[in-house]
């Protein structure tokens, strides 16, 4: 039963093994028959790929062979054109050679011509050397001959020509100068008059000067007397707080104010004025109503320096500056307004200045300024254009400025042109008749009287009065008087104004001495 069971096992494995077997050999056969279709299908696609690859290498040699056909012709019409060039350029080259041995031919012809001709010179110049040494003998037997004949040297005759020709040539040039002067001065003068004439046409102010009276009107006389008050002890608190004198007079209904500070003295008008309108006058009254006026005149003075400061658009101006304009309003000179002709001034000057082409700012600062001494000349003492150059130099004014303020009156030396701008523009605002309280008449004499005292001394020629009458000047007989004696009549005469005549401020008398040689070639 075992043994039968074990062969049955061994044929079960056997059948299983041949089962494999024929299982392994069918999928081998597939295998195969797979390996032959890919292998083949692989050829097939060799084919192609060697087709396509002989395709496009015979389409690529056709390219190459176009393309070398194309270069090699390009080639060939560049090498052509280039042979071309090459041939034109060897006939420039040649007809440049042609040309060069013309020029070397014809160089040689020259040299040989030139050649000649330095021979020729070199016997010329020979020949002139021999005709030149004669020539300086006979040159010196002349001289010799003329020297013994005029009994004078060759220095001497040299000497006596030289001096001839330049006395001749100073002539010529004296003639010459001198018609450059009178052309000069008279163009000069026609532009001056132009100038001054524009800037006087351009400028129309109101000639209606304001003027500050030192008189207060009284409602009635019995006011006198509250005025005077009790044993006078009123009168004396108002001359006691406002510094002026209260002149009580016959003249009825006013009282006359009289003190050389202007501004004081409004003050005290002002303060009297209030005190009358008030009724309530004592002397604790008089002081608080001095003091509150003491007050508006000092925002006053701010407010009309402040406003020319705006006018004129002024830039950097001083405080103390714009004090002292605004104080000028108070002053008066000849009974005009100081402030109003100072602005006056200050735009003669830079009219004039832009006429002339300069700085017409610098012109008008100088002009508004030239007068602002005159707004301290109660506390200092001296004349009014230092005293303002003064002023003007301790509040950091440019030096021209400083200048022009201090020479308006030829003080002092004009260091430039815009202080003889200021002092043409100070006598156009100051010296014309009718602008300040004077009549022409009055003018005129005042003028006439200075010039009759300075020709009624012994040796003076011509006296003008210059500057409405601030400067006489006086023309001497050179030959009657010399320099001292003219210096000791300028006293003189300085005196004998002081003496006989009433005139604000000050008069320059300035002599002149002076010697004219004129002649005259016809």
């Amino acid at each position: 039963m075992i043994g039968f069971f074990n062969a049955a096992i061994a044929i079960f494995f056997s059948a299983l093994a041949a089962i494999c077997g024929c299982l392994l050999l069918l999928y081998a056969h597939k295998k195969k028959s797979r390996a032959q279709a890919l292998l083949d299908e692989a050829e097939h696609k060799l084919k192609n790929v060697k087709r396509d690859i002989e395709t496009e290498r015979r389409e690529a040699g056709i390219r190459l062979k176009d393309e070398l056909h194309k270069k090699r012709s390009e080639l060939d019409l560049e090498l052509r054109k280039d042979r071309m060039e090459l041939e034109r350029t060897e006939n420039k080259l040649s007809s440049r050679a042609d040309l060069i041995e013309k020029k070397e031919q014809r160089c040689e012809i020259l040299a040989q011509e030139m050649q000649q001709r330095e021979r020729d010179i070199l016997r010329t110049t020979d020949r002139l050397r021999a005709q030149e040494t004669k020539m300086k003998s006979l040159y010196n037997e002349l001289i010799a001959k003329l020297e013994a004949t005029s009994s004078m040297t060759r220095d001497e005759a040299r000497q006596i020509l030289f001096d001839a020709l330049q006395s001749e040539i100073r002539l010529s040039n004296e003639k010459w100068i001198q018609k450059v002067e009178e052309d000069a001065r008279a163009f000069g003068k026609e532009r001056a008059i132009h100038i001054i004439v524009t800037a006087m046409q351009r400028y129309a102010s109101d000639q209606v000067v304001s003027h500050s009276s030192g008189n207060v009107h009284l409602p009635n006389d019995e006011m006198k007397g509250r005025i005077i008050g009790k044993e006078g002890r009123n009168i004396k608190s108002l001359e006691m707080a406002t510094g002026m004198e209260f002149v009580i007079g016959d003249t009825p209904e006013t009282i006359t104010i009289s003190g050389f500070n202007p501004i004081r003295r409004e003050i005290a008008r002002r303060a009297l004025e209030r005190l009358i309108a008030d009724g309530r006058i004592n002397p604790t009254r008089i002081e608080e109503t001095v003091a509150q006026c003491e007050q508006e005149i000092e925002e006053t003075i701010q407010e009309y320096g402040r406003q020319v400061v705006l006018q004129f658009n002024l830039q950097g101006m001083h405080t103390e500056i714009v004090t002292l304009l605004g104080k000028l309003h108070f002053r008066t000179s000849f009974s005009q307004n100081v402030l109003e002709h100072s602005k006056e001034v200050g735009i003669f000057s830079r009219m004039i200045a832009e006429e002339l082409g300069l700085d017409g700012a610098l012109a008008l600062r100088a002009g508004l300024l030239h007068d602002i001494g005159k707004a301290v000349t109660a506390e200092v003492e001296g004349p009014h254009a230092m005293i303002g150059a003064n002023i003007a130099r301790r509040c950091g004014e440019n030096a021209i400025v400083i200048n022009a303020i201090e020479a308006h009156h030829e003080e002092a030396v004009a260091g430039s042109v815009y202080a003889v701008i200021v002092i043409i523009a100070d006598i156009i605002s100051a010296s014309r008749p009718g602008v300040r309280r004077e009549t022409l008449s009055t003018y005129i004499k005042r003028l006439e009287r200075l010039e009759e005292i300075a020709t009624s001394f012994e040796g003076v020629k011509k006296a003008y009065a210059l500057q409405a009458g601030r400067e006489v000047r006086v023309i001497v007989q050179e030959e009657f008087l010399d320099d001292e004696r003219s210096a000791s009549l300028a006293r003189d005469i300085a005196r004998k104004v002081e003496q006989d005549m009433v005139f604000p401020g000050q008069i320059k008398v300035n002599v002149i001495r002076e010697k004219r040689c004129i002649e005259y070639a016809r």
